[in-house]
């Protein structure tokens, strides 16, 4: 519902994403070693109405909404047609109808009776759709599950933006929801690309062929300068307060998990990828040191120490601070060998092996062909094919559990308090309750005092992140 700022897509101090696909019409291009995927297929009628086009209507059309219909409409030799849009903000719909309709003419037929704004858009929006079509839901996170839900009733696939959880109850519903799409043999992905790219797929067999020998620890930054305001002054002047927190929704936990949890997912999810599990325990720390009028839910600062099963560990910072060094990267540590998992950005992954712990140019025993194929496109393509074959495909339920291992980073750094795995998939505190009632006029979740102060963490003070 509103552009979300990905630093680091290829230099750790970029601040332009990768989705924020506005005017750049030349990201249309087709994905490098990609172009044949589809190439000779005879693909079946995979609609009762007896055609192959396979029609996508788009939930949240912000910066990241919009890069993911890029990313679908460019899958090579895919039937694929944009036919409706839904969001908060009319804006957002206007501005990515023409941008899409200006990079792919004949493919995107969204007319003002397909056009929905409000709360219940979702769902007219999704009425248009035929079974075995594509619901792509790109909404804050808060609204994941309710729009998911809608999908699998009207039996359309589904692709969602990460993170699909912020808390142990979002996740169980993501997890719940996964098996009723199971059932229906519906497809679903989540957009953790990074376990699409090809690089990184090497280099996880490279690393279960003991070429770095028995893993043994993790590190990794995303430190960088605040890609958007942090302080909420002046307040939402008059626009309604609902509203004037999904438009910010990074600044709040209850529509985000905030920018721990929506920066650093990706990071989190590739190291659990290559240890081939997930931490059983995360402490941590955290601090805003830099205040502004009316502070928001996040912190400045995060360190995080995760705990896997074997005791190995993954240590992990992120930073968002202004006029900071910049650092963007994950790296770990075998037995025999260092090895760097991602060391300039989401794409390309640039990913190598070291001939001893010494993480150097001059030492690399392996490091990835270049150039890489785009994982953001990897994704759908891998989406695509699935529902173009049949074939078993459903991300959702390591989609949730990745979500929730960085939702127990951030909750440990908020509270100042070691959690488990178990203790955060069952904690009661619902930071979502009641999203999916929402509707124009609501109550917005989170209250501000009488001051427009809204509850902050303050570690050691309350039993869950701001409140007891």
């Amino acid at each position: 519902m509103q552009p979300v700022s990905r630093p680091g897509t290829s230099a750790v101090d970029r601040s332009a994403s990768r989705r924020e696909f506005l005017g750049a019409a030349g990201q249309a291009a087709a994905v490098t070693g990609a172009a044949t995927l589809f190439s000779g297929w005879a693909i079946p009628h995979v609609h009762a109405a007896g055609t192959d086009e396979i029609r996508v209507a788009l939930i949240g059309c912000g910066g990241r909404g919009g890069g993911a219909a890029v990313d679908a409409l460019s899958v090579p030799g895919a039937p694929i047609k944009v036919v409706a849009m839904a969001d908060v903000f009319r804006d957002r719909t206007d501005i990515v109808k023409r941008s899409l309709g200006e990079q792919f003419k004949e493919r995107v037929d969204v007319p003002e009776e397909r056009t929905f704004i409000g709360f219940d858009g979702y769902k007219q929006a999704i009425d248009c759709l035929r079974p075995g079509d594509i619901a792509l839901c790109a909404t804050p996170p808060a609204f994941r599950a309710p729009h998911f839900a809608y999908a699998i009733e009207k039996g359309v696939h589904t692709f969602m933006e990460k993170p699909v959880s912020i808390d142990g109850p979002s996740t169980k519903r993501i997890i719940e929801l996964a098996a009723k799409a199971t059932e229906k043999n519906l497809k679903v992905g989540v957009g953790l690309m990074c376990r699409h790219c090809d690089r990184r797929a090497e280099l996880l067999e490279r690393l279960r062929n003991g070429e770095a020998g028995e893993l043994l620890s993790f590190y990794g930054y995303r430190e960088h300068n605040p890609p958007h305001n942090l302080d909420l002054a002046p307040g939402p002047q008059g626009m309604d307060e609902l509203l004037w927190q999904i438009k910010r929704f990074h600044n709040f936990l209850w529509a985000s998990g905030g920018i721990f949890s929506d920066y650093c997912v990706h990071h989190i999810d590739e190291v659990c990828w290559m240890k081939g599990g997930w931490p059983v325990e995360a402490v941590a720390i955290g601090a805003r040191q830099l205040r502004g009028k009316i502070d928001d839910q996040n912190f400045d600062n995060y360190g995080i120490e995760y705990t896997f099963e074997d005791g190995a560990k993954f240590f992990y910072t992120c930073q968002v601070m202004k006029d900071c060094d910049s650092k963007f990267g994950l790296w770990g540590q075998g037995s025999k060998a260092a090895f760097a998992i991602s060391t300039s950005g989401h794409s390309p992954a640039r990913c190598a092996i070291f001939k001893d712990q010494r993480v150097s140019k001059d030492n690399v025993a392996w490091a990835a062909e270049q150039p890489e194929p785009n994982p953001y496109r990897r994704e759908w393509e891998h989406l695509v094919a699935a529902i173009i074959a049949d074939e078993p495909y459903n991300e959702a339920v390591r989609g949730a559990q990745a979500s929730l291992v960085t939702a127990m980073g951030r909750f440990a750094a908020h509270t100042g308090k070691k959690i488990t795995y178990d203790e955060m998939l069952n904690c009661p505190d619902d930071l979502t309750a009641g999203v999916d009632s929402l509707t124009e006029g609501s109550a917005a979740p989170l209250v501000a005092d009488s001051e427009g102060r809204y509850p902050v963490p303050m570690p050691g003070k309350y039993k869950y992140e701001y409140r007891s």
